[in-house]
């Protein structure tokens, strides 16, 4: 299954201490199958930190390995169940686990419905009348990966396409660092996250069969750069 990541900066290591506790599911590293959603995230939490916002695609491995490696969790749809279990984990003052799965899914208790359980555990609507609600709510989905042995199953999709590509990206990068005095890491940046680079990964368009140096002119004609040789007098 593609899954999506949207934050504020390209996601190239996972590291769940860094993931907030008192979410939906408890601490872990959040992902959709909806990728206009992960993108609309990408945007706000962007905006706050002052950059466009990135999404990261991932590879989510479903099979009878992952059942037998990982203790997982799936809720179907916005039901009493699902409702006691994100309470108890938004409420968890004490911000330790409150449950042992290694992957739980399912619906996103968005700012709307976050709204509407202050309002539950207020007792302002009871939870028949809240549920209720639920049922003409947008779909929405998710899936929390909250321990190292379930990140085994996540594969950051843009590190295998820099595999996949590495005789046209390495020469680009490598250019990037000459031509512009920059660093190894800045250089991949730039790349990895082009329009160019989204480009070469689509293999309909053959861009990965021709010469590097068409990809490199295109992501130079994308950032508004000129190589040094240009920029010299005639």
């Amino acid at each position: 299954m593609k899954v999506y990541h949207g934050s504020y900066i390209k996601i190239e290591k996972i590291e769940l201490t860094k993931c907030l506790p008192q979410k939906d599911f408890g601490q872990g590293f959040y992902v959709t199958k909806f990728r206009h959603h992960a993108e609309n995230w990408a945007k706000v939490i962007g905006k706050k930190h002052n950059t466009k916002g990135f999404v990261t695609e991932f590879d989510y491995t479903e099979s009878p390995f992952a059942q037998s490696i990982c203790k997982i969790k799936h809720f179907d749809d916005y039901n009493e169940e699902w409702l006691d279990f994100v309470v108890a984990n938004r409420q968890n003052e004490e911000k330790k686990t409150t449950h042992h799965f290694d992957i739980v899914e399912g619906p996103v208790a968005d700012d709307k419905v976050q709204n509407r359980i202050r309002d539950y555990t207020s007792g302002i609507i009871s939870k028949q009348d809240f549920l209720k609600e639920l049922i003409y709510h947008e779909k929405t989905h998710q899936i929390c990966f909250c321990t190292k042995v379930s990140l085994q199953l996540l594969k950051n999709t843009d590190k295998m396409r820099v595999s996949k590509f590495a005789h046209i990206s390495e020469p680009i990068v490598e250019n990037l660092v000459t031509d512009f005095n920059l660093d190894e890491k800045t250089a991949a940046d730039k790349l990895f996250s082009s329009d160019t680079f989204s480009k070469l990964a689509d293999t309909s368009n053959l861009l990965c069969e021709k010469d590097w140096t068409e990809t490199y002119n295109l992501l130079l004609n994308e950032l508004k750069l000129t190589p040094p040789t240009q920029n010299s007098p005639n």
